[in-house]
Formats: structure tokens, C-alpha cells, sequence
């Protein structure tokens, strides 16, 4: 049924974690019922957004969208020294040169390689110390990935960060109906909220997996719910050259081929085999990608004492090593091609086997490889974000998810995937903890604007007004900006035990249920011109009706 997710950060946690899945899961956790998604939702063919009132919920959501800044005024932390740095890069040059990267049934790519300089024996294919870097070098810095709507365009590199949702669950769960397998209506409504809250600015890829399309045709419908539910950045098919090459021409009627020649508007989720292999799907769709002038995010995935060592070190310098051969892949197909250093690790219990996740270890490795890919020239994709191994959206759910996006934030990554949502290390997609974690992109987002320090901020006048013994609530500086003071979280009940106890003692989990319901009733479409709306669906309705449904 997954067999459309992405290969490592879905498949492999399906395999990690398949002694623990109980086969009676329970019976809201049967597969969907197959649905025809041909049916194209009545709310996509809205092309004049409707007024609606927005509750409490969706305007504190809403609040800051204008003003909210997506840079960082705090430096990055500095975890390794340049001794230690050039450690790490001389083991990948090491790992490159003496155990080196396969590329199974990619005879194209072994070619290119091959003309590159590089020692080619069968489809194993070893660097030279310093080629592997040296093929990287063309890689832009910075780049920008546009929207439909150019409010909703995005940088990354720089100083600049850019939050999506979890990518790759099979299953879905919150408060009213239980743990289940994902629909489409699922994947549908996780593109709504993220596209309803300022904290999340990428519209993700397979945000869920949709078990109830077929496998071979649930890109379509995905990548078609990325364009008409959303007008933020998004991520295309990866798992087949096919669904890479109808994903970037869903994008071309969207932008204009044109336009895609010389503008990113979508990612591809490339992913390593790791060790050391990438399979002909994955570097057959990166070099779509690459050729279409897409952005190729490269992530290995490394579990520390599955597919490398245990060790933080060694987990971040073999993530260098495989990804600086996927982004020399990339540039080898089209020079300039935007790129992104990606990495997915995490630690495992060694007793159990079970993966764990805001661990030190694994935290430790983000900041090392955001420090790595710095050096090396192109934006990183962290491998933290609010991840976490627990079945539920309680307190060991938002420990391991905060010290992982602490981590994160402060290691200085351009982009962070899991940002919201995540339980059971991927496996579940939480309304519950989608809305959770928005709510701590918002304070992340807010602490890395800085404390500005200014006349204004300093506030002489408010001390001359109240004076010794007074209080400065109602001085002329607080009046003025008593709104935007502070991060105004939606979620924390921060009032007296007795009115909380009376209101039904509400946990902030049921009141996540509350809020993720609100913003789905006030969902509003964005603008689609109708023309392209049709062509869309016309496009979709042609290649579906060329496909047999597989479901594997």
C-alpha cells in the first residue's frame, strides 16, 4: 500500500518499526475504500476566493502572516572547529575514493561520471579526493523557489528558512477518529492547513500517502492538490522517472514551460539508499529534475547503527560523502542546477531497534552537517525538525520534537521538512500535533528575528510615564504595542485552574482538535485561472485513463 511513499523516509521506517505495528491495528485503521480520484473537489474550482469570518483560531494563526520575516537576526551555532571541520570532509573524500557509490540500473548516470573523470567498475563509481567537491562547485549558493503567487516565493541559502510539513506517513490520526490509514481527503486537508498558517511556507510533497488512490496514479492527484489547494512552493514525484516527468509537466501548464527554464517553482525528495546506493528510480527522477532546472534535494538516510555507524561523526562525514555525489549528479546534468543538501538520521535504541529521535547524538549531527554544507556551497535541509518516536501527541512527543527543532534552528539549516505533524517516527501524520507544532514554528520563527535594540525598544518615555511603584500597563509605549509585543501562542491556557476546570479541563491536545477543525471551515482557496484549472485536470484525466491501477 506504501509502496508510493518515499523509498527511506517512509518504506524503511515501515520496516524498522514493523515487529511493533500490531496487524489488528483496530478497525478505523482498515485501508480507505478505493475512491475515483478523477473526482475533482467542488472546493479546487473556486477561482474568486468567498469571504468568510475567521474565528479566534485562524486569525492568531493569521495574525503575523504580514509582518512575519523569514530571515534570521541570530547567528548560526558552532558546533565543530575548522580542525574537526576538515576532519569530516577528508573522511567523505575518503569514503568517495575507497568504498564509493553505486548507481544500480542508471547507465546514463555512470556515463556522465564517467566523462567526469571518475573510476567507474561496474556500477560502482569511486572520486578521486577533491572531484566529488569540485563537480559540486556549480551549485548556486542561494536560489529562490517560486510561487503562483509571488507573495508566497521563497529563498533558500543565506540567512533565509523555510518550514513544510511531515512527508511519507501511511497512517493518519486524531481525536475524533482514530489512527487509520491516509486518504485523499487526508492528503487534501493537510495541504489546506498548511497553506492556512504564515509558520509553514512550503506547501510539502507527499505530505501524506493517499493508500486509497492507486500507487502508480496518487502523484497525480497529489501534485494537482499541491496546485489548486495551495499556492506555495511544493514537491514533486520522485519514485518513478514517469511520475517525475508528469509532476514537471503538471508544473509547466501551471508556470509555462518557459517560466520552468528558468525558474524553480518545486522540489524532488531525493533519496540515498543508504550505504552508499542509489537505485535507478531515484537517480533517474533527479536527473528530470536536474534537466528541467528543478530543485534536487540530495538526503541520504543514515540510522546510526542500521545504515552507518553509530557514531555522530561518522553519520555526519558518510551524509556529506553520499550527498555531495547526488549533487554532483545534479550538476553534472545541468550546471547551476539549484540544489539542496539534505540528510534524514536518527539514532536507534541498540536494545530494541526501535529509532529514537530529539536525541543529542542526532541533534549533534545537524549541526555538525548544517556547518558542513555552509562549507561545501549550497542551502541544507536539516535531518531534525519536530520529529519524535511517540504514539501519541503528548509530553514525549513535544520533548523530543522541540529539542530536535532547537537544534535545527540554531544549527542555521535553510530548510526544515517535519516541521509539523509527525508521531511515531513518521509512521502517523497527527491533526493534533500538526496544529502543536505550528504553534512552535510560529515561536521559532519569532525568536530568530532577534532582540532589536533601539530608541523605540528602549523605551526611555514608558519609565519617565510610570515612574518608581507603577506599573507600565497602560503607558503610552505598551498601548502601542501591546498587540505585537510577543508571540501569541493559541494553544497554552494560561488562565486560573478554576475557569480552565469549568471550561471541561481541556488538554492542549483536545484544544489542538478545536483549532485544526476551525481552520479547515475557514479554508479558503486560493485563485486559479480557470484555463489552467482545466488544462490541469484534462492532463491528469488523460494520463489516468492510460494507466492500469496498480496497487505496489
Amino acid at each position: 500500500m506504501v509502496a508510493g511513499a518515499n523509498r527511506c523516509e517512509a518504506s524503511v521506517r515501515l520496516i524498522l518499526y514493523a515487529p511493533m505495528i500490531d496487524p489488528e491495528i483496530s478497525k478505523n485503521s482498515a485501508p480507505p475504500a478505493k475512491v475515483d480520484s478523477l473526482a475533482i473537489p467542488q472546493s479546487t474550482r473556486v477561482i474568486r476566493k468567498r469571504r468568510r469570518r475567521a474565528g479566534p483560531a485562524n486569525r492568531a494563526f493569521n495574525s503575523k502572516s504580514n509582518s512575519l520575516k523569514l530571515q534570521r537576526a541570530i547567528g548560526c551555532f558552532q558546533l565543530s572547529s575548522e580542525s574537526d571541520l576538515i576532519r569530516l570532509e577528508q573522511q567523505a573524500d575518503w569514503l568517495l575514493e575507497n568504498v564509493g557509490m553505486e548507481f544500480r540500473e542508471d547507465q546514463e548516470a555512470l556515463e556522465l561520471f564517467r566523462a567526469a573523470g571518475a573510476i567507474v567498475d561496474g556500477v560502482r563509481v569511486k572520486f578521486k579526493t577533491g572531484l566529488a567537491r569540485e563537480l559540486c562547485s556549480t551549485a548556486p549558493r542561494t536560489f529562490s523557489l517560486h510561487s503562483r503567487n509571488p507573495d508566497h516565493s521563497v529563498i533558500l541559502g543565506g540567512d533565509h528558512l523555510v518550514l513544510m510539513p511531515g512527508y511519507g506517513s501511511p497512517f493518519v490520526t486524531d481525536n475524533i477518529q482514530g489512527r487509520r490509514y491516509a486518504s485523499i481527503e487526508d492528503f487534501r486537508n493537510f495541504v489546506k492547513l498548511t497553506y492556512s498558517s504564515p509558520y509553514l511556507q512550503h506547501s510539502g510533497g507527499t505530505v501524506v500517502e493517499p493508500v486509497d488512490v492507486p500507487v502508480n496514479k496518487r502523484h497525480l492527484d497529489m501534485v494537482f492538490s499541491h496546485l489548486t489547494l495551495s499556492d506555495k512552493p511544493f514537491m514533486g514525484a520522485v519514485t518513478s522517472i514517469e511520475g517525475a516527468k508528469d509532476s514537471i509537466e503538471l508544473a509547466q501548464i501551471a508556470f509555462g514551460k518557459d517560466y520552468l527554464q528558468q525558474h524553480a517553482v518545486m522540489q524532488a525528495n531525493i533519496n540515498i539508499n543508504s550505504p552508499f546506493v542509489f537505485d535507478g528510480a531515484m537517480s533517474g527522477a533527479l536527473r528530470e529534475y536536474a534537466q528541467a532546472n528543478q530543485c534536487v534535494c540530495v538526503s541520504p538516510a543514515i540510522f546510526g547503527g542500521a545504515m552507518g555507524p553509530v557514531t555522530p561523526a561518522a553519520i555526519a562525514a558518510q551524509t556529506l560523502a553520499e550527498a555531495m555525489a547526488g549533487i554532483a549528479l545534479a550538476q553534472l546534468v545541468k550546471p547551476g542546477c539549484p540544489v539542496v543538501l539534505g540528510s534524514f538520521h536518527s539514532t536507534m535504541n541498540l536494545r530494541s531497534g526501535s529509532l529514537t529521535f530529539g536525541t543529542p547524538e542526532a541533534n549533534l549531527a545537524t549541526m555538525a552537517l548544517s556547518q558542513l554544507g555552509r562549507r561545501l556551497g549550497v542551502p541544507v535541509r536539516s535531518g531534525g525538525g519536530q520529529v519524535t518516536a511517540s504514539n501519541a501527541a503528548d509530553g514525549q512527543a513535544m520533548a523530543d520534537s522541540t529539542s530536535a527543532m532547537w537544534a535545527t534552528v540554531l544549527s542555521g539549516a535553510h530548510q526544515v521538512w517535519h516541521a509539523a505533524g509527525w508521531l511515531e517516527g513518521g509512521l502517523t501524520m497527527s491533526y493534533e500535533k500538526f496544529i502543536m507544532d505550528l504553534d512552535n514554528c510560529g515561536a521559532m520563527l519569532r525568536m530568530l528575528q532577534g532582540m532589536e535594540v533601539s530608541a523605540d525598544t528602549l523605551a526611555q518615555s514608558s519609565y519617565l510615564e510610570a515612574g518608581p511603584g507603577e506599573n507600565f500597563l497602560t503607558t503610552s509605549h505598551t498601548m502601542a504595542h501591546y498587540s505585537d509585543a510577543n508571540y501569541e501562542s493559541v494553544l497554552p491556557d494560561t488562565g486560573p485552574y478554576e475557569r480552565w476546570s469549568q471550561e471541561g479541563a481541556k488538554h492542549t491536545s483536545t484544544r489542538a482538535t478545536d483549532v485544526w477543525q476551525q481552520m479547515l471551515a475557514n479554508y479558503e482557496p486560493p485563485s486559479i485561472d480557470i484555463t489552467t484549472l482545466n488544462q490541469l485536470e484534462e492532463f491528469i484525466a488523460s494520463r489516468k485513463s492510460d494507466l492500469p491501477d496498480k496497487w505496489y
